[in-house]
């Protein structure tokens, strides 16, 4: 069974509702009409997990008249008419409604698929305090399940309960309203039991700033748990008496709103589960560990295998975070990480002088910025910065021009050593022609250039600041030895798309105008390591054009790393995020390129310099990658083939 049959829908995609129909106060029959309508819609949406408000057959509001026997035969013939509805259809359903057993009252949620009622999941936390009085009425439902006959089907009846889909892996599980709200959620035990969705039926009223705190409950539990969650709750309908139902529906998935109602509204939302996300957070997650498994139920039911249509977005640019605000958040709060991560080197080795390659490029600008900082938070006199700019082959006036500029704005000293004539030399020896720009002529250049700059280090008394960062590390570009080595690589888990905000960022903060026009023009320079000559005075090697452009290798790094994405999986979801930007035939091309030099040059990341880390997604051999440096990448390049 391939990877894609036993997830069942394809890439592990699975669309989900939940669903807030408009009901009537102890109307069953108007209910299960506005339910069926609902439920309908849903199916014909192609939604496999639909989930329906607590109490929604009778109304959450009926109080005393939960106690009328009418009501109670009412919304338990509703509820099989309902599920006979589902007979032939491909979906779980979960439905809320009162339940009698043994003369108590019992907050239930019905399970069913296919025509089948699979399970009574009682609630466990009954509120009955402030505006709630659910003690007066019902009564708290065990964990242990045991079975009861309803219409000649034996049904389990308890809180530990799992229903598990035939052929994909898949289980959910359910709690009701106040129980996320207790503080020991069942849901807790449900997902250490294995459970990798939770459906919450619910009936919150709504108070001033209440969606807030409930918005919060929802996404913490799906981070808590690593799990999708679905919460479906009750609207308009409910007795205003003395309440108002917003029917505030949310579906999330490991900390994240996938979807929300607008509140005071009825009807469904829709989303898209990643499951194959949630399980290689788990995988991950050492500390969380599947137990009591046994003590629970598993209830088996079937879904269709077949491909999602995916409606959920894909950030093209997920190390960067969308709005302005949270942008500058993100970049202060790396900029004080990497400088913090500099100023205890410093504090520790005794080095009082930094020293760095400038380039008039993006990475040593960030780093020359980054020891700005550092200095500063060390009452070291920035003159004790040396940016020392080196001059070859392929160096324009217009990166040379910015690099010194910037050095002497900022206060380092600023050091010259032009490498052209001990290239040559080198060249000489080694018996290079000079005019055969290969490999060898490039690496030279870099390698000459780390050996100036550890030399003036050790003549200075300080440390050498790599500048190389994290996409430069993934795709292995960089030479062996060169700008691969420093002393303390600041940059070195900081993608090279979020290195351009950074560098804007303290371009528009700075309070220089005069240090943000150079950075500003460093920004519109095209990326290049500039070891060939140029032409016509203009950059001749432009790295995106060799390696294919950073914004596609930092959307495959995020994904392949974070979340083990398999190569169809990033492909398709690539296409989704860069539509209309990149076509298909280009995204699979880098795609491919990006496999081969990731699992190629793993040896250059085994042996890189200490350097911190800022974000969720890091290469460093010591913490975040532990990677074999001979690793075959052929069944990665197999499934790209085949595509």
């Amino acid at each position: 069974m391939s990877s894609q049959e036993e997830l069942g829908v394809r890439d592990g995609f699975i669309k989900v509702a939940a669903v807030t129909p408009e009901i009537r106060v102890a109307d069953c029959r108007f209910n299960l009409e506005s339910i069926s309508r609902e439920l309908k819609g849903a199916l014909q949406e192609k939604a496999k997990i639909i989930v329906f408000p607590e109490l929604c057959l009778t109304g959450y509001t009926c109080e005393d008249l939960f106690w009328q026997e009418k009501l109670l035969n009412e919304a338990r013939e509703a509820l099989f008419q309902l599920i006979a509805e589902t007979k032939g259809e491909d979906a779980l359903v979960f439905v809320g409604l009162p339940w009698e057993k043994e003369e108590k009252l019992y907050n239930t949620a019905a399970v069913f698929s296919d025509g089948r009622l699979l399970g009574l999941v009682p609630k466990r936390n009954i509120p009955n305090y402030n505006e709630f009085y659910e003690a007066r009425y019902f009564t708290p439902g065990n964990e242990q399940v045991e079975y009861l006959i309803c219409e000649g089907m034996k049904v389990p009846f308890g809180t530990q309960q799992l229903f598990c889909c035939d052929g994909m892996r898949l289980t959910v599980a359910a709690e009701i309203c106040e129980d996320l709200w207790a503080p020991n959620p069942p849901s807790t035990a449900h997902a250490l039991a294995g459970a990798d969705v939770i459906v919450n039926l619910s009936a919150s009223d709504e108070v001033t700033g209440k969606d807030v705190y409930r918005e919060a409950l929802v996404s913490g539990q799906s981070a808590r748990l690593l799990c999708g969650y679905i919460y479906a709750s009750a609207g308009e309908g409910e007795s205003t008496q003395d309440l108002v139902f917003g029917g505030h529906d949310l579906v999330a998935e490991n900390g994240h709103i996938l979807a929300q109602s607008l509140r005071f509204s009825c009807g469904a939302i829709y989303a898209e589960l990643d499951l194959g996300r949630l399980r290689a957070e788990r995988r991950r997650m050492t500390s969380f560990q599947i137990q009591n498994a046994g003590q629970y139920v598993k209830t088996s039911f079937h879904l269709k295998t077949e491909e999602t249509q995916l409606t959920r977005k894909f950030d093209a640019a997920p190390f960067v975070p969308s709005g302005k605000e949270d942008r500058e958040k993100r970049c202060e709060e790396i900029l004080m990480i990497q400088a913090l991560g500099l100023k205890k080197r410093l504090q520790h080795t005794g080095a009082n002088s930094t020293v760095v390659g400038i380039s008039g490029g993006l990475d040593s600008t960030l780093a020359l910025l980054v020891m700005t900082k550092a200095h500063d938070l060390l009452g070291l006199p920035r003159s004790q910065m040396v940016a020392v700019t080196m001059p070859g082959f392929g160096t324009t006036d217009r990166t040379y021009h910015n690099a010194c500029e910037l050095t002497r704005r900022l206060g380092a000293e600023l050091l010259e050593v032009d490498i052209r004539d001990a290239v040559s030399l080198h060249f000489r020896d080694i018996g290079q022609d000079a005019s055969i720009h290969d490999v060898t002529y490039e690496n030279s250049q870099a390698r000459e250039r780390t050996q100036i700059l550890m030399d003036i280090a050790n003549k200075k008394g300080g440390l050498v600041v790599g500048t190389g960062d994290m996409s430069e590390l993934a795709l292995g570009w960089a030479t062996y030895n060169g700008d691969h080595m420093s002393m303390y690589a600041v940059n070195c888990s900081v993608p090279k798309t979020l290195v351009r905000h950074l560098v804007r960022y303290y371009a528009d903060t700075c309070g220089d105008t005069r240090i943000s026009g150079i950075l500003y023009d460093v920004l519109d320079t095209p990326v290049s390591p500039e070891l060939l000559p140029p032409e016509n005075g203009q950059i001749s090697q432009k790295t995106e054009d060799l390696v294919g452009p950073y914004e596609l290798h930092d959307f495959f790094l995020y994904y392949l790393l974070r979340f083990g994405y398999a190569p169809s999986k990033l492909y398709r979801v690539a296409k989704l995020a860069f539509a209309g930007m990149y076509e298909d035939a280009v995204i699979l091309k880098w795609l491919k390129k990006f496999y081969w030099r990731f699992f190629s040059q793993q040896f250059k990341r085994s042996c890189v310099p200490d350097g911190p880390k800022v974000g969720s997604v890091a290469l460093s051999p010591r913490g975040d990658l532990r990677m074999p440096s001979d690793a075959s990448v052929a069944i990665w390049m197999e499934e790209l083939e085949g595509l």
